[in-house]
């Protein structure tokens, strides 16, 4: 393919406009002092009350140790706190504090003014159809994902 194939380059904009999203948030969200691991980490315990900290390590993509500190800072803070599961006394589930809410509300705020700055411009039919053109290379990507998983456990 050559260089001006639409094939050949689409995934350096999507990356790039993921990158400079990051970049911004953070940049907006530093007057709340809290790093974007701790951030998601707090979005995603408050989304999926008592998950596990290695269910966590996994959406956030990273390894359990990390994620482990993350926590203790986060727990420290007053955002969350560890609970123990009633089932395993090795595992302990994480929980949201009332301190969290407020924070979680200000970065809803932030990820609302850069989503409006990010889509300044942009048509909604526009954005509709590019939402549905990141839904099938998602839908693609998890077949691929679906499909090594199966090849690696098979006997």
């Amino acid at each position: 393919m050559n260089s001006t194939d639409p094939r050949s380059n689409f995934a350096y904009p999507l990356m790039d406009v993921t990158r400079l999203l990051r970049k911004h948030f953070d940049r907006r969200a530093e007057p709340l002092g809290l790093t974007r691991a701790q951030w998601r980490a707090i979005k995603i315990v408050h989304r999926q009350p008592g998950i596990s900290q290695k269910a966590l390590a996994e959406l956030l993509e990273m390894e359990p140790i990390p994620v482990g500190r993350v926590i203790d800072r986060l727990q420290q803070a007053g955002f969350v706190e560890r609970r123990p599961d009633p089932n395993d006394r090795r595992v302990w589930r994480l929980h949201t504090l009332p301190r969290a809410h407020g924070v979680l509300d200000d970065m809803e705020v932030i990820a609302a003014g850069l989503r409006d700055d990010t889509l300044t411009g942009i048509a909604d039919a526009e954005l509709i159809a590019c939402l549905g053109v990141l839904e099938r290379m998602k839908q693609n990507l998890l077949a691929l994902e679906d499909a090594a998983s199966k090849n690696t456990n098979e006997p």
